[in-house]
Protein backbone atom coordinates (compact mmCIF):
# COMPACT_ATOMS: atom_id res chain seq x y z
CA UNK A 1 0.00 0.00 0.00
CA UNK A 2 2.87 2.79 0.70
CA UNK A 3 4.24 1.42 -2.53
CA UNK A 4 1.33 2.71 -4.59
CA UNK A 5 1.12 6.34 -2.38
CA UNK A 6 5.33 6.70 -3.26
CA UNK A 7 4.51 5.87 -6.69
CA UNK A 8 1.68 8.55 -6.94
CA UNK A 9 4.18 10.81 -5.10
CA UNK A 10 6.29 10.44 -8.11
CA UNK A 11 4.23 11.07 -10.48
CA UNK A 12 2.55 14.26 -9.18
CA UNK A 13 5.91 15.31 -8.81
CA UNK A 14 6.47 14.89 -12.63
CA UNK A 15 3.21 16.30 -13.41
CA UNK A 16 3.76 19.47 -11.84
CA UNK A 17 6.89 20.34 -13.55
CA UNK A 18 5.53 19.23 -16.52
CA UNK A 19 1.98 21.81 -15.87
CA UNK A 20 5.25 24.52 -14.95
CA UNK A 21 6.49 23.68 -18.68
CA UNK A 22 3.17 24.26 -20.48
CA UNK A 23 2.44 27.45 -18.18
CA UNK A 24 5.24 29.01 -19.38
CA UNK A 25 5.07 28.32 -23.02
CA UNK A 26 1.26 29.63 -22.81
CA UNK A 27 2.96 32.93 -21.22
CA UNK A 28 5.31 33.34 -24.17
CA UNK A 29 2.76 32.38 -27.08
CA UNK A 30 3.16 36.17 -28.17
CA UNK A 31 6.84 36.08 -27.31
CA UNK A 32 8.85 37.13 -30.81
CA UNK A 33 11.41 34.12 -31.56
CA UNK A 34 10.28 31.90 -28.81
CA UNK A 35 10.74 28.58 -29.01
CA UNK A 36 8.59 25.87 -26.62
CA UNK A 37 10.03 23.43 -24.29
CA UNK A 38 8.88 19.75 -23.78
CA UNK A 39 9.52 17.58 -20.68
CA UNK A 40 10.70 14.31 -20.72
CA UNK A 41 10.19 11.30 -17.76
CA UNK A 42 11.48 8.05 -17.44
CA UNK A 43 11.19 5.02 -15.28
CA UNK A 44 12.69 4.61 -12.50
CA UNK A 45 13.45 1.59 -11.07
CA UNK A 46 13.38 1.12 -7.25
CA UNK A 47 12.76 -1.36 -4.45
CA UNK A 48 9.20 -2.04 -2.16
CA UNK A 49 9.24 -0.06 0.85
CA UNK A 50 8.74 -3.48 2.48
CA UNK A 51 10.76 -6.49 0.91
CA UNK A 52 10.04 -9.06 3.64
CA UNK A 53 10.07 -12.51 1.84
CA UNK A 54 9.83 -11.32 -1.21
CA UNK A 55 12.03 -12.55 -4.33
CA UNK A 56 14.45 -10.11 -6.03
CA UNK A 57 11.61 -9.16 -9.24
CA UNK A 58 8.85 -8.82 -6.15
CA UNK A 59 11.10 -6.17 -4.44
CA UNK A 60 11.42 -3.91 -7.85
CA UNK A 61 8.56 -1.22 -8.52
CA UNK A 62 8.29 1.27 -11.29
CA UNK A 63 8.71 5.05 -10.61
CA UNK A 64 8.31 8.33 -12.29
CA UNK A 65 11.84 10.52 -12.49
CA UNK A 66 11.47 14.12 -13.91
CA UNK A 67 14.53 13.71 -16.63
CA UNK A 68 14.71 17.15 -17.90
CA UNK A 69 13.11 19.23 -20.89
CA UNK A 70 14.21 19.77 -24.46
CA UNK A 71 13.42 22.54 -26.73
CA UNK A 72 11.68 22.40 -29.46
CA UNK A 73 13.48 24.35 -32.41
CA UNK A 74 11.69 24.28 -35.10
CA UNK A 75 10.22 28.04 -36.68
CA UNK A 76 7.25 29.76 -35.92
CA UNK A 77 5.26 31.89 -38.45
CA UNK A 78 6.30 34.60 -39.94
CA UNK A 79 4.50 37.59 -39.53
CA UNK A 80 5.34 40.95 -41.80
CA UNK A 81 5.78 43.95 -39.51
CA UNK A 82 7.10 46.49 -41.69
CA UNK A 83 9.52 48.07 -39.35
CA UNK A 84 12.53 48.48 -41.20
CA UNK A 85 14.61 47.21 -38.44
CA UNK A 86 12.91 44.34 -37.85
CA UNK A 87 14.40 40.80 -39.81
CA UNK A 88 13.03 37.44 -39.42
CA UNK A 89 15.57 34.21 -40.27
CA UNK A 90 14.12 31.99 -42.68
CA UNK A 91 16.23 28.72 -42.15
CA UNK A 92 18.12 27.48 -39.44
CA UNK A 93 20.20 29.80 -37.67
CA UNK A 94 20.80 32.64 -35.01
CA UNK A 95 21.76 36.24 -34.44
CA UNK A 96 24.71 37.21 -32.23
CA UNK A 97 23.87 39.72 -29.92
CA UNK A 98 26.59 41.08 -26.83
CA UNK A 99 25.37 41.15 -23.11
CA UNK A 100 26.71 41.49 -19.83
CA UNK A 101 27.99 38.11 -19.70
CA UNK A 102 29.08 37.68 -23.09
CA UNK A 103 27.74 36.66 -26.63
CA UNK A 104 24.58 35.47 -26.35
CA UNK A 105 22.49 33.94 -29.62
CA UNK A 106 19.07 34.40 -30.18
CA UNK A 107 16.28 34.73 -33.24
CA UNK A 108 13.87 37.39 -31.99
CA UNK A 109 14.50 39.91 -34.17
CA UNK A 110 12.05 42.73 -33.09
CA UNK A 111 15.50 45.18 -32.84
CA UNK A 112 15.34 49.10 -32.55
CA UNK A 113 18.00 51.50 -32.88
CA UNK A 114 19.14 53.04 -29.88
CA UNK A 115 20.32 57.39 -28.53
CA UNK A 116 23.91 56.14 -29.60
CA UNK A 117 22.31 54.84 -32.83
CA UNK A 118 23.40 50.72 -32.25
CA UNK A 119 20.94 48.53 -33.47
CA UNK A 120 19.73 46.48 -30.47
CA UNK A 121 17.42 44.13 -29.13
CA UNK A 122 14.10 45.17 -27.17
CA UNK A 123 16.36 44.98 -23.90
CA UNK A 124 18.95 47.10 -25.28
CA UNK A 125 21.82 44.57 -25.97
CA UNK A 126 23.99 45.31 -29.10
CA UNK A 127 23.24 43.22 -32.20
CA UNK A 128 26.66 42.33 -33.80
CA UNK A 129 27.85 42.64 -37.43
CA UNK A 130 30.76 40.63 -38.76
CA UNK A 131 32.78 43.35 -37.48
CA UNK A 132 31.24 44.19 -34.06
CA UNK A 133 27.80 46.60 -33.21
CA UNK A 134 26.08 48.18 -35.99
CA UNK A 135 26.09 51.79 -35.46
CA UNK A 136 24.08 54.27 -37.47
CA UNK A 137 24.45 57.87 -38.30
CA UNK A 138 21.96 60.45 -37.28
CA UNK A 139 21.45 61.41 -41.04
CA UNK A 140 21.07 57.77 -42.04
CA UNK A 141 17.72 56.88 -43.91
CA UNK A 142 15.87 54.14 -46.09
CA UNK A 143 17.55 51.55 -43.81
CA UNK A 144 17.96 48.10 -46.21
CA UNK A 145 19.00 44.81 -44.89
CA UNK A 146 19.75 42.26 -47.68
CA UNK A 147 19.37 38.30 -47.49
CA UNK A 148 23.09 38.05 -46.60
CA UNK A 149 22.50 40.52 -43.33
CA UNK A 150 24.17 43.27 -44.91
CA UNK A 151 22.86 46.89 -43.83
CA UNK A 152 23.04 50.02 -46.74
CA UNK A 153 21.51 53.29 -45.78
CA UNK A 154 21.40 56.34 -48.06
CA UNK A 155 23.81 58.91 -46.26
CA UNK A 156 22.22 61.99 -45.49
CA UNK A 157 19.36 64.01 -45.93
CA UNK A 158 19.03 65.28 -49.26
CA UNK A 159 21.97 63.11 -51.23
CA UNK A 160 20.97 59.52 -52.45
CA UNK A 161 24.97 57.87 -51.64
CA UNK A 162 24.62 54.41 -50.71
CA UNK A 163 26.54 53.55 -47.53
CA UNK A 164 27.37 50.51 -45.87
CA UNK A 165 27.04 50.02 -41.45
CA UNK A 166 27.60 46.19 -41.37
CA UNK A 167 26.69 42.99 -41.67
CA UNK A 168 24.45 40.66 -39.37
CA UNK A 169 26.10 37.70 -38.25
CA UNK A 170 23.88 34.57 -38.66
CA UNK A 171 25.91 31.60 -37.26
CA UNK A 172 24.74 27.94 -36.74
CA UNK A 173 25.06 25.62 -33.65
CA UNK A 174 25.20 21.83 -33.54
CA UNK A 175 22.94 20.21 -31.60
CA UNK A 176 20.69 23.28 -31.48
CA UNK A 177 18.13 21.46 -28.66
CA UNK A 178 20.73 21.76 -26.27
CA UNK A 179 21.22 25.25 -26.08
CA UNK A 180 20.50 26.63 -22.50
CA UNK A 181 17.72 29.22 -21.93
CA UNK A 182 19.45 32.36 -20.37
CA UNK A 183 16.57 34.91 -20.48
CA UNK A 184 15.26 37.71 -22.63
CA UNK A 185 15.13 35.20 -25.36
CA UNK A 186 18.77 34.44 -25.80
CA UNK A 187 20.51 31.09 -25.35
CA UNK A 188 24.17 30.41 -24.27
CA UNK A 189 26.21 27.26 -25.58
CA UNK A 190 27.03 24.78 -23.25
CA UNK A 191 30.69 23.22 -23.71
CA UNK A 192 31.29 20.98 -26.27
CA UNK A 193 28.71 22.44 -29.09
CA UNK A 194 30.04 24.53 -31.81
CA UNK A 195 29.18 27.48 -33.25
CA UNK A 196 29.92 28.44 -36.69
CA UNK A 197 28.87 30.78 -39.94
CA UNK A 198 25.56 30.16 -41.13
CA UNK A 199 25.64 30.11 -45.10
CA UNK A 200 22.35 28.38 -45.60
CA UNK A 201 19.96 30.36 -43.59
CA UNK A 202 18.53 34.43 -44.99
CA UNK A 203 17.70 37.25 -43.16
CA UNK A 204 14.22 38.86 -44.34
CA UNK A 205 13.72 42.50 -43.61
CA UNK A 206 10.97 44.20 -42.05
CA UNK A 207 9.24 40.74 -40.57
CA UNK A 208 9.56 39.25 -37.49
CA UNK A 209 9.28 35.15 -36.24
CA UNK A 210 6.58 34.83 -33.92
CA UNK A 211 6.52 31.86 -31.19
CA UNK A 212 6.49 28.53 -31.98
CA UNK A 213 3.78 27.70 -29.53
CA UNK A 214 1.00 25.88 -30.75
CA UNK A 215 -1.71 27.34 -28.28
CA UNK A 216 -4.40 24.56 -28.83
CA UNK A 217 -1.73 21.50 -28.21
CA UNK A 218 -0.63 23.34 -25.27
CA UNK A 219 -3.93 24.14 -23.75
CA UNK A 220 -4.54 19.98 -24.28
CA UNK A 221 -1.55 19.37 -22.65
CA UNK A 222 -2.29 21.29 -19.49
CA UNK A 223 -6.04 19.80 -19.44
CA UNK A 224 -4.81 16.10 -19.57
CA UNK A 225 -2.04 17.07 -17.00
CA UNK A 226 -4.65 18.45 -14.92
CA UNK A 227 -6.72 15.65 -15.26
CA UNK A 228 -4.02 12.87 -14.39
CA UNK A 229 -3.29 14.88 -11.15
CA UNK A 230 -6.52 14.98 -9.77
CA UNK A 231 -7.02 11.19 -10.61
CA UNK A 232 -3.87 10.32 -8.75
CA UNK A 233 -4.68 12.60 -6.02
CA UNK A 234 -8.27 10.58 -5.61
CA UNK A 235 -6.28 7.47 -6.12
CA UNK A 236 -4.07 8.42 -3.12
CA UNK A 237 -6.48 9.49 -1.18
CA UNK A 238 -8.38 6.20 -1.12
CA UNK A 239 -5.31 4.40 -0.56
CA UNK A 240 -4.75 5.94 2.60
CA UNK A 241 -8.29 6.06 3.53
CA UNK A 242 -7.98 1.78 3.18
CA UNK A 243 -4.67 1.86 4.74
CA UNK A 244 -6.74 4.07 7.81
CA UNK A 245 -9.50 1.33 7.81
CA UNK A 246 -7.11 -1.41 8.21
CA UNK A 247 -5.32 -0.07 11.16
CA UNK A 248 -8.72 0.60 12.51
CA UNK A 249 -9.45 -3.03 12.53
CA UNK A 250 -6.34 -4.39 13.57
CA UNK A 251 -7.07 -2.12 16.59
CA UNK A 252 -9.89 -3.57 17.26
CA UNK A 253 -8.71 -7.36 17.20
CA UNK A 254 -8.72 -8.87 21.06
CA UNK A 255 -5.67 -9.69 22.42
Amino acid sequence: MQNALLVGLSRQVALERELDVVANNLANINTTGYKSDGSLFEEFIGRTARSDKMTEKDRKVSFVRDRTTWIDMSQGVMQRTGNPTDVAIDGAGFMVVQTPNGERYTRNGALQIDAQGQLVTADGNPVLGESGPIVFQPKDRNIAISADGTISVQDGATTNTEALRGKLRMVSIDNPGALLKQGANTFSVPDGLNVTPNTTGRFVQGSIEKSNVHSVLEMTRMIEVTRSYTQIATMMSTQADLQKSAIDKLAEIPN
